[in-house]
């Protein structure tokens, strides 16, 4: 950012996990932006946003955000459940506008709303965070290199077992409505599967298990069939007691494997600021291995680079650069799982 721009004056809606941990220390982190607003009606969030970062305003609605009438860019971090009610009201106000992924529950919901910032000429994203996770990003790397020859399946994993308690939406909200972790992880899996192999064709298969929870899915796995003929397995569980890999892609002549999850979640989590020059980077450990059996060898995981979303939108917002996500990249994998909800329901 050169001396004569003015900051963007941006708001967070919501500050449980994806606010707290994600968006608002991203935000803070970029000279680009300012972080003026945070929005949250509890007063034990309210109280640690507040401590967090004094100089920002506290407000206890989005009633309250539009009435101040002074931010230029809002962010939705609420409960899936509410991201089309919010995002439409922050469109209709003129504000740009990011919401945390998945856009929406129905795809139907999710095309107004891009058909609503088109008509308002305003700019809206989608949080697709984990297309800059490192391990993503070597993936990425390898296949579009051609060390692995001809892919023939990719399998994708992000699963664990938390002692940490479910948000009160997510306990209560039925798994076709945005509970479960079906939409809660499969919009970024199946977001990944298309952005290395394309579009994905009509035939999916889906098993959407609920095992501990009530009301939703938390033990699920989706088969994709790419067009280009890619076959991606993604499995999403908060129950396993051993993680299986994250990434394995097979291909015909070499085999990637990777163990363990991006390290950003958790270091943003632990208070590391994304400016630590440590930020993003995986330990040698960690690193995924190519070949095959007999013969791998390690492959250093690329730097990881969250911070690159909110970077390429203040460019987008002054005219400098596309979106870092289109928001109608988010569709596809929304009429995905809605379709898997609607078949097993």
């Amino acid at each position: 950012m050169t001396g004569t721009e003015k900051q963007i004056k941006t708001v967070v809606i919501g500050y449980g996990l994806a606010g707290a941990v994600f968006h608002a220390p991203l935000i803070q982190a970029d000279p680009a932006y300012e972080l003026a607003g945070i929005v949250t009606a509890n007063p034990e969030r309210a109280a640690a946003a507040s401590a967090t970062y004094p100089e920002v305003r506290i407000l206890p609605s989005v009633d309250a955000l539009l009435a101040a009438g002074e931010f230029e860019l809002a962010v939705v971090a609420a409960p899936t459940p509410q991201h089309v009610e919010i995002a439409s009201r922050l469109l209709a106000a003129g504000l740009a506008t990011v919401v945390d992924k998945p856009l929406a529950v129905r795809s139907a919901d999710a095309e107004a709303l891009i058909e609503l910032a088109s008509a308002r000429g305003v700019a809206l994203t989608v949080f697709q965070n984990r297309r800059w996770d490192g391990d993503f990003l070597t993936v990425r790397k390898l296949v579009e290199s051609g060390a692995l020859g001809q892919i023939r399946r990719f399998e994708s994993r992000f699963e664990w077992l938390s002692a940490r308690p479910r948000p009160e939406w997510k306990k209560g909200t039925a798994g076709r409505d945005g509970g479960g972790v079906g939409y809660d992880l499969g919009s970024h899996l199946i977001d990944q599967a298309i952005q290395l192999f394309g579009p994905v064709a009509p035939a999916v298969y889906g098993e959407l298990d609920s095992h501990a929870a009530v009301v939703n899915d938390d033990d699920t796995f989706i088969a994709l069939t790419h067009e280009s003929g890619v076959r991606s397995h993604l499995s999403m569980s908060s129950l396993v007691a051993q993680r299986g890999f994250r990434f394995r892609v097979l291909g015909s002549d070499a085999a990637y494997t990777k163990w363990g999850l991006d390290p950003q979640e958790a270091q943003l989590a632990s208070g590391m600021s994304p400016l630590d020059p440590t930020f993003g980077v995986e330990e040698p450990s960690a690193h995924g291995k190519i070949g095959r059996d007999g013969s791998l060898t390690a492959v250093p995981t690329e730097h990881g680079g969250y911070r690159e979303f909110y970077a390429r939108l203040a460019l987008a917002l002054r005219g400098a650069g596309p979106l870092p996500v289109d928001p109608r990249d988010a569709v596809a994998p929304i009429r995905i799982i809605e379709g898997l909800h609607d078949r097993t329901s």
